[in-house]
């Protein structure tokens, strides 16, 4: 009789993550002492995956923002975006991997003023030396629903339609990771409904990765997740959560009324 090796079900691989922080610390320090803005953090954002950071004020929510982008450098631990670790590389090669592999949205839309539309949306091209395809340009712009407005200037646009500028030029590169600091602090509640829908959408349709730090549960709850931080640590997290849970998870996270020395650290 012929022995016949045993059948066993094949495991798919484990996808890396988009983004690993890994034990990240941050601390500032002045002569005044020092302060512990991120206090060990450790968490993978998956692909695809869109993620709101909530917390009280100086909780330490965009100084994770700030070392997951490499646009500053944790004191300790280790950030990791499509493999590569940020700490490993010089100052030209973070430039060159924000620009190809990140996409940033600010409350401040940082649109350049005597640029038009158009232009500010090629511009990240042209930083990485590529020529921007006028289709490439207007099909970011439609996607914003501004393709009408290629040729105006920020200054003759309302602050949303300003927003939807700065989300196509970072759509423009295709980046596998969005990192969004108050992207609707400045808008009505109609136009941040369309903000957040793109950002929606960019993990919907694109598979893009989002990270978004908001003080707004009705933004976050357009998030799967929401991760609380709470003095420089992660204190939770809730999955499709309604604005209510959210902004319940939030107040008990905010100081007492009346407290004193509260979140010092």
């Amino acid at each position: 009789m012929t022995a016949t090796a045993p059948s066993y079900p094949t495991v798919a691989p484990i996808e890396p993550p988009a983004l690993l922080l890994d034990g990240i610390t941050k601390t500032y320090r002045s002569k005044a002492g020092a302060v512990d803005a991120l206090r060990g953090v450790t968490y993978h954002f998956g692909r695809g995956s869109f993620t709101a950071v909530m917390g009280p004020s100086g909780s330490g929510k965009s100084t994770l923002l700030q070392c997951a982008a490499g646009l500053d450098q944790p004191t300790t631990g280790t950030v990791v975006l499509n493999g590569v670790t940020l700490s490993g590389l010089s100052e030209v090669e973070l430039t060159k991997l924000r620009r190809a592999e990140m996409g940033f949205v600010f409350q401040a839309y940082n649109l350049l003023p005597s640029l038009t539309v158009y232009d500010n949306v090629a511009l990240p091209l042209r930083l990485t030396g590529r020529r921007p395809s006028r289709n490439d340009v207007h099909r970011v712009l439609d996607q914003v629903g501004l393709d009408g407005k290629a040729k105006r200037r920020p200054a003759e646009l309302s602050g949303g339609q300003q927003q939807r500028v700065a989300i196509a030029r970072a759509l423009i590169t295709q980046p596998s990771v969005f990192f969004a600091d108050e992207p609707t602090g400045a808008l009505d509640s109609g136009t941040s409904r369309q903000i957040l829908g793109l950002l929606r959408e960019a993990t919907d349709r694109a598979g893009q990765t989002v990270v978004m730090v908001t003080h707004d549960p009705v933004a976050a709850a357009y998030a799967e997740r929401v991760l609380f931080l709470s003095d420089g640590l992660l204190a939770g997290h809730l999955d499709r959560a309604t604005p209510t849970q959210i902004a319940a998870a939030m107040s008990d996270l905010e100081p007492p009324t009346g407290a004193v020395g509260w979140g010092k650290r």
